[in-house]
């Protein structure tokens, strides 16, 4: 199999990258530069595509998406239902906007009211977790022929800079969805290790800069060799990855991941968490240029014991989702940064005899502040007792082509898989006017 289709592997809570061409027995670790190579390749290698330029009605300059990992319960998070049934143990309290509730889990959010938008009323038909999260990190169902790109890798591609010293895309705790067709040169740098989210950026001791540039001559050599005996086009753009890597080490842009640098007292306002920590690495990370990163908080698969669980993850979301809120506008950052919270799909309104909810997609929420968004809003609604859209559905389609309105980039456009069958970024969506500024 060809290079330049790239698997990830976990061991001991640090990320491997590997080609499927190559053996791990096969595979010779030497030294540094071959770490640091394979480490990054997922994002380095760059390969051009087929397009059009962007459009420029360009508003956000990046996103950052938090991950609800599991399907949220709308119910007992932003959508409460206090004259039902179904509406669970949790109170709904009033927020900055007189006319918009949420649930007493949500505190701290309930006072940045006024920056979000609520979407009560997006709609699929999907309840599997694998394809949800297909869904609503690409925008496309999964179709056996064709891996559709996941959004950040989009974003990536359309708004990123090739020569930007760090990756475009970064995946905080989670895998997220990779570039599919549009090549590993749009991969996530995947972040699992907040108290050292990028390893063997520094040499050993013992080599110092001077030895340090002599190996990378001698592989520069050897390399150019091995190209000239092969003349293939993968040997390189491997190079290509092998020299960025060494331009990351060498970069002051670096210190973005080091979130030791903060004060303690807003490390604690985001929490004492990984969650807490990934949306302030989110926040170090785009004011530092970065197009697109995903925080990734799990465990919302709530079939059992549902209101303990979910108030025990909302009590990780809520400060942490406030703080950057607050974050990104005190440091004028939050009109460029779009931010997204979702999940895969919605929970029943009905609960289940464990005190659950289960999967839920024919009404959930979504909600969105920054980056040209209206806040103070609340789009479309939920009849009484959360059973059905009463007005305003919004389809993930839908939800994708304002991503693009908003970020400056053609829904339209189209890429072309390996086989040359072209693929438009957006299925057919509509932008959803109510929440745009003008």
């Amino acid at each position: 199999m060809p290079l330049g289709k790239w698997t990830q592997e976990y061991c001991c809570g640090q990320l491997e990258t590997w080609t499927e061409g190559l053996s791990r027995r096969g595979f010779i670790k030497v030294g540094l530069s071959g770490l640091l190579g394979m480490l990054f390749a997922d994002w380095l290698i760059q390969q051009p595509l087929q397009g059009q330029t962007a459009s420029k009605s360009k508003k956000a300059h990046s996103v950052i998406l938090l991950w609800m990992n599991g399907g949220p319960s709308q119910i007992d998070t932003f959508d409460p239902k206090p004259n039902s049934v179904n509406g669970g143990i949790f109170k709904p309290i009033k927020t900055c906007v007189p006319e918009i509730q949420f649930t007493e889990l949500l505190p701290q959010l309930a006072e940045h009211a006024d920056k979000l938008a609520v979407i009560r009323s997006m709609v699929s038909r999907e309840t599997n977790h694998q394809r949800a999260q297909y869904l609503l990190h690409t925008g496309y169902l999964p179709q056996g022929t064709v891996e559709h790109p996941g959004f950040g890798a989009v974003v990536a591609r359309e708004l990123g800079d090739e020569n930007f010293d760090l990756p475009n895309f970064v995946s905080i705790r989670g895998p997220s969805f990779g570039a599919g067709f549009l090549g590993a040169a749009y991969n996530p740098l995947v972040v699992t290790n907040l108290s050292q989210p990028v390893e063997n950026l520094l040499p050993p001791q013992y080599v110092t800069p001077e030895r340090l540039e002599r190996r990378l001559v001698l592989l520069r050599y050897l390399e150019g060799k091995f190209s000239e005996l092969t003349n293939q086009e993968n040997q390189k753009r491997h190079m290509v990855a092998y020299e960025k890597a060494f331009k990351l080490m060498r970069s002051p842009l670096t210190k973005a991941f080091n979130i030791s640098e903060e004060p303690e007292s807003v490390k604690q306002a985001y929490g004492n968490n990984d969650f807490g920590r990934g949306c302030l690495l989110a926040r170090r990370l785009v004011e530092a240029g970065v197009r697109f990163v995903e925080v990734y908080l799990d465990g919302w698969d709530t079939h059992q014991d549902n209101f303990n669980r979910t108030q025990k993850l909302c009590s990780v979301l809520d400060p942490a989702f406030a703080t950057l809120l607050k974050d990104l506008q005190e440091r004028n950052l939050l009109d460029k940064t779009l931010v997204v919270w979702m999940g895969e799909f919605g929970r029943t309104p009905r609960i289940n005899p464990n005190e659950g909810r289960d999967h839920w997609s024919r009404g959930f929420s979504v909600v969105l502040a920054g980056g040209g968004i209206k806040g103070g809003q609340v789009i479309g609604a939920t009849n009484e007792d959360g059973t059905d859209v009463l007005h305003r559905p919004v389809t993930v389609p839908d939800l994708f082509a304002t991503f693009c309105y908003l970020l400056g980039i053609d829904p339209n456009k189209r890429y072309y898989t390996p086989n040359g069958r072209p693929v438009s970024i957006v299925d057919n969506g509509k932008v959803i006017s109510e929440l745009v500024n003008s």
